[in-house]
């Protein structure tokens, strides 16, 4: 079975509900920075409905996790981002790197 190039990052964070509205303010500019780059492909963040502090979200990229680690993560516009929002964690982040299994296992509709 071939799989696609690239890889999914999920990511699960838990902070304090009171918490939200500067973390969304803080995560916003980062989500969008990250959007414009050229290799991602995907990026969907998702609220848990039991317990609206639980965070999960889904960034797809085609490029290496080498190249993820050293080129992507260092990137500038992080920084601010996680210096306010990691002590906002309630819980230790949790995080996959998983591999694409791609067609015929991948499907999006568009409505």
């Amino acid at each position: 079975m071939a799989s696609e190039s690239g890889f999914s990052l999920h990511v699960t964070i838990h902070i304090n509900p009171s918490d939200l509205p500067r973390w969304f303010e803080l995560f916003k500019p980062v989500y969008d920075a990250v959007c414009q780059e050229s290799e991602c492909r995907f990026f969907e963040l998702y609220q848990s409905l039991g317990e609206p502090g639980t965070l999960h979200w889904v960034e797809d990229w085609t490029a290496t996790t080498e190249w993820f680690m050293e080129t992507q993560m260092t990137k500038e516009y992080y920084k601010e981002y996680l210096a306010e929002t990691e002590v906002m964690f309630v819980k230790p982040r949790e995080f996959k790197i998983l591999k694409r299994v791609g067609a015929p296992y991948y499907m999006v509709k568009d409505h």
